[in-house]
């Protein structure tokens, strides 16, 4: 099942967003050495995670989470405007049908085929998300590697500059055009998952 969860601090799903916050820590700072903020030794929580933040959770049969993803209207404070701006040679794009996509996180347990499969549900979350609340473009900064995963997905997406080194390897960011075709687009590729089960 794929969570919609909103308000966070106020929201009901506290197992799927305590297990969420761990595998950040895990993967962000643990595998991948970012410098960014923990709290309590366990829990990766930036200056992000606010009540403006929406989380799209994939979760096990018990309420815990096995993947996720988060989106941030581009009118608020927000990864690729506040930290990576130099990552986009035209300008940040912002304004209010513009969102971010970031902290993908498909925890390594998981192993190769499952990860796919969790991204794929994931990226088809976001694309039924941005349809259902009107976005038109998804911005996001993410491993430049997987920064030409996205791109390719068949969905009408563009790179905003070129990538840049930093520790733990290159990053860039993107911009994703959300038509109203962006599920027929990425089933080209075999990324949309079809129609998932979305509880707010």
């Amino acid at each position: 099942m794929i969570l919609t969860i909103e308000n966070h601090r106020e929201s009901a799903h506290e197992g799927a967003l305590e297990t969420m916050f761990a595998d950040r820590k895990a993967q962000f700072v643990d595998f991948f050495d970012w410098d960014v903020p923990v709290v309590d030794g366990r829990f990766e929580i930036d200056q992000f995670d606010t009540a403006d933040a929406v989380y799209l959770v994939a979760v096990d049969e018990y309420g815990r989470h096995e993947a996720s993803l988060r989106m941030l209207p581009s009118w608020q404070p927000h990864l690729l405007g506040q930290i990576f701006p130099h990552l986009c040679v035209g300008g940040v794009p912002t304004g209010p049908t513009t969102w971010e996509s970031t902290r993908l996180c498909l925890p390594s347990r998981h192993g190769a085929g499952r990860r796919r499969i969790l991204r794929n549900a994931l990226i088809s979350a976001m694309a039924d998300f941005a349809l259902a609340r009107g976005i038109e473009h998804i911005t996001g900064v993410i491993p430049d590697g997987f920064r030409r995963e996205v791109l390719a997905m068949g969905w009408r997406a563009e790179p905003l500059g070129p990538a840049l080194r930093i520790k733990g390897g290159p990053i860039g960011a993107f911009r994703i055009e959300v038509t109203p075709d962006v599920r027929e687009r990425l089933s080209w590729t075999g990324t949309y998952a079809g129609a998932l089960e979305l509880a707010a």
